[in-house]
């Protein structure tokens, strides 16, 4: 099955179709009259579909097993079609488009092994996904497409030459696949002043977004959050919570993490930690949707 372990949890919804199509008006009627030899054909096909989706990766060998959290079925008669509205909900890593249509699939089945007693004519078609909502793709257009971004990393044995850096190119990697463009890449050695006067100077040349990376352990040499929080105009919990929250899953180290958002001005200021895994980790669990922001500090243009 393909990898889902970086993708956030989300509420993803699905709605699928299937067009159960009958021969004759005396179907419509013995549906409507409930006079079906095999019974209640609406009530019992929505029971089928209801199990039907709980099942379904263990149909399709590529489906996640997730939970379902909420499944509708409706129908529509139009003349001698029966439309079946399929619609599942779930709060989970990846959506939930394969089991509405497998859902609506085995109701209209359903349908038609209790018909074709009496109605030797029916077919089976326009099977296809309605809509769906949530996910990364749900929101990846909805950010400004104009924005830059400083990367800093913070390390004594980097600025000295002595190792490689690998946090900072991830964080890179991330935002190029956001759409942010990188103004400058620069690495510094652990030294509060030159921290905070990058982030001054970035924030005076306009540059939308400064992200460090190193110095956000508990070391003595690990002063990021301190430099930072003295001039930053406001925090932003809820990234850092997200940032922790999202790491604590994968490491039980995470919560040994300061990593630090906040705003100067309406420059977006975020320190995270500086191993390669933390710092990527640490951008996949708010990235694209922490670009929101700039939609309420710059206003929502998006050319």
């Amino acid at each position: 099955m393909v990898d889902i372990t970086h993708k956030n949890t989300t509420l993803r919804t699905a709605v699928a179709q299937a067009v159960v199509k009958v021969s004759k008006p005396e179907t419509i009627e013995a549906i409507k009259n409930d006079t079906v030899p095999k019974g209640h054909v609406f009530a019992m096909s929505k029971a089928a579909g209801l199990l039907g989706v709980k099942r379904t990766p263990d149909i399709l060998p590529d489906c996640h097993p997730l939970p379902i959290e909420f499944t509708g079925v409706e129908y529509e008669i139009n003349g001698l079609e029966i439309s079946v509205i399929f619609t599942v909900k779930t709060i989970y890593k990846t959506g939930v488009e394969v089991e509405a249509m497998h859902g609506a699939s085995v109701v209209a089945l359903n349908m038609y092994d209790m018909l074709k007693p009496i109605d030797k004519g029916i077919e089976i078609h326009a099977i296809k996904l309605l809509n769906k909502k949530g996910g990364k793709s749900d929101f990846k257009d909805r950010f400004r497409k104009d924005l830059t971004a400083a990367v800093v990393v913070c390390s004594d044995t980097i600025s000295a030459g002595h190792k490689e850096d690998k946090a900072g190119k991830a964080i890179i990697k991330k935002l190029e696949e956001s759409g942010v463009k990188i103004s400058e890449y620069v690495i510094i050695p652990d030294e509060k002043d030159i921290i905070q006067q990058k982030a001054k100077n970035y924030q005076e040349q306009g540059i939308d977004m400064v992200i460090y990376t190193g110095g956000t352990g508990l070391s003595g040499r690990d002063v990021t959050p301190e430099a930072l929080l003295p001039i930053l105009d406001r925090r932003i919990p809820g990234i850092e919570e997200a940032i922790r929250g999202y790491g604590q899953e994968r490491t039980p180290f995470s919560m040994l993490s300061r990593s630090v958002a906040g705003t100067i001005s309406d420059t977006l200021v975020l320190a995270l930690p500086g191993s390669t895994n933390g710092a990527k980790e640490s951008m996949d669990a708010i990235f694209p949707g922490v670009l929101h922001s700039f939609r309420i500090l710059k206003g929502a243009r998006h050319d």
